[in-house]
Order: C-alpha cells, then sequence, then structure tokens
C-alpha cells in the first residue's frame, strides 16, 4: 500500500517535486466509486459564497467571473498555509494530475489527485464552470471534490462553490491518524473560508457582498449518506444527495440551498463513473445542499 510522503518543517525542492509528480503519473484512485456507500465512513459536505458582481447577463470579458475561473483552474484559491498545489498549468484540465502539498502543524503530506470531470455549460439565466478531482493512491483523504463557479444572468452574481465526498485516507502512521481526527474539520473549515477570501481578492472584489463567515457557520454537513453523493452532474440539473444539510447558511449569507439550477453537460468521467447514478430516493431531484 502505497502512503503519502510526508516531512516536518521543510518542503521538496522543485527536483523532487517533479519525481512526485511523474510517480503518480499512472496512480490508481485511492478509492472504488462502486464501494461509496451509506455505513462506511462517508461523508458530505459542502460550502459556497458569493465571490464577485459584476454587470448583468453573461460573463463579460475579462470580468470578474472570467479571473476567478483562470484561478480556480491553476488551484489558486487554495490557501498555501493550508494546502499548495504543484500542478502544470499547460497540460489540459480534464485528465490533469496534482500533488497537493497539506500542511498541519509543521507537518507536510504529498498527495495526489486527478481532475475527473470538468463542467462548462450555460443552462438558462446562468453560466456554470467547474472541475472535479478525485484522490489517488495514498492521499490522507478518500473521495473526490467538486468545485464550481456560477454566474446569476439576472443580477450578476458570482458564486464559489466547494462540494465532497470523502472518508479518512492512507495515512502513514498512527499519531497522523490521531491528529487527523482531532484536526480535520477545524482545517477544512478555514480552507473553505478562506478560499473565498481569496478569490474575492484576486478578481478584486468584495465590496457590496456579504461577508464571508467564520467558523462552523460555512461549513454544512448532512447526516450519514442516504447514497453515494454527487458523483456526475446531470445535463439536466445539478443534482444533490437526498439529504438535508443540518445547518443551513445563516444571517447574511443565507441563501436558497442550491445554487445549481436546470441545464448543461458535463465531460469527464471514464470507467471510473460506473456505478454511480443521479439517484433521488423520493427528493424532487431539486438540489438542497
Amino acid at each position: 500500500m502505497i502512503v503519502a510522503e510526508w516531512r516536518f518543517a521543510r518542503g521538496w525542492s522543485e527536483t523532487e517535486l517533479e519525481e512526485q509528480v511523474s510517480r503518480i503519473a499512472r496512480a490508481p484512485l485511492s478509492f472504488d466509486p462502486d464501494a461509496v456507500a451509506p455505513g462506511y465512513g462517508w461523508t458530505f459536505y459542502y460550502s459556497e459564497a458569493p465571490i464577485a458582481r459584476e454587470a448583468p447577463g453573461p460573463p463579460v470579458a475579462g470580468g470578474a467571473f472570467e479571473r476567478a475561473k483562470q484561478a480556480i483552474v491553476r488551484y489558486e484559491f487554495s490557501d498555501p498555509r493550508i494546502v499548495t498545489a504543484h500542478l502544470d498549468p499547460t497540460t489540459p484540465l480534464l485528465g490533469r494530475r496534482m500533488l497537493l502539498e497539506i500542511k498541519v502543524l509543521g507537518l507536510r503530506y504529498l498527495c495526489g489527485v486527478v481532475v475527473g470531470a470538468v463542467r462548462e455549460v450555460e443552462p438558462e439565466g446562468r453560466t456554470v464552470f467547474g472541475f472535479r478531482y478525485e484522490t489517488l493512491e495514498g492521499h490522507i483523504e478518500s473521495g473526490f471534490e467538486w468545485f464550481l463557479l456560477t454566474k446569476d444572468h439576472e443580477t450578476g452574481e458570482v458564486w464559489f462553490r466547494i462540494q465532497a465526498t470523502w472518508r479518512e485516507g492512507q495515512l502513514p502512521n498512527w499519531w497522523s491518524r490521531l491528529g487527523f481526527r482531532l484536526l480535520v474539520r477545524r482545517y477544512q473549515r478555514a480552507w473553505h473560508r478562506l478560499a473565498y477570501v481569496r478569490l474575492r481578492e484576486i478578481v478584486g472584489a468584495g465590496a457590496g457582498l456579504a461577508p464571508v463567515p467564520r467558523g462552523h457557520r460555512l461549513l454544512h454537513e448532512g447526516p450519514e449518506l442516504a447514497h453515494p453523493g454527487v458523483w456526475t452532474m446531470s445535463a439536466e440539473e445539478v443534482p444533490a444527495p437526498a439529504i438535508r444539510p443540518t445547518r443551513e447558511l445563516e444571517g447574511a449569507e443565507r441563501r436558497r440551498g442550491a445554487r445549481e439550477r436546470p441545464g448543461g453537460r458535463e465531460t469527464g468521467g471514464g470507467p471510473h463513473t460506473r456505478g454511480f447514478r443521479d439517484r433521488r430516493d423520493g427528493e424532487s431531484g431539486r438540489a438542497t445542499a
């Protein structure tokens, strides 16, 4: 079994990182998509926040949506104090392999991911762009994560959403496992909040937008998954698990539970999407998370 390479208080040289990127070029996923099911420790969570506002209508050339899109493609929304991405930006987004350097209390872990799907659509009244990455063998987490940017043509608001299905991955030793279980939620919340703050700074927005909430108010979780989570974004809508979050957005950040509305298509997925369907389990099919 491959586990994440780790170091304390120091990182890796350029040559070492290039070797590590080569090492994950053919690495398999760290999980079996068909095995994602209730009762096996899988967790679903999401967060979303407005990151910009531009003129109503489709995205403006060189505007906030386009600048945010480029930042997302290059993983620049990630705060490097918590996660630094090592990647080749000249490679196609779909299928791109990245090394994520995860930093916790002086410890650094190198974890591989692959972009398994890209979504770029214009359903009625909105423009949506995003991608899904999947963890590779050796990652300290196991699962997949969506990063979705949406512009509302009516209001001009641009929203960013992070949505994940995950469980504990392959940690290298017992004290890493203990630390992961104690600190993972705190670091997840901090990383989510800082992603929205960074995107606002990158696009030069923020004025007139609701403050990004702090702490537990930003991360929203549901109970045990009723089904595998959001793997495929269908052509008609962006579905969500048939669960409702235990907490909703609070204060000035309170919005409708779903930013994703009907429309669009998705590229990618390939053989790893086998067994994943957009199931409602009695729900209306409208995204509630």
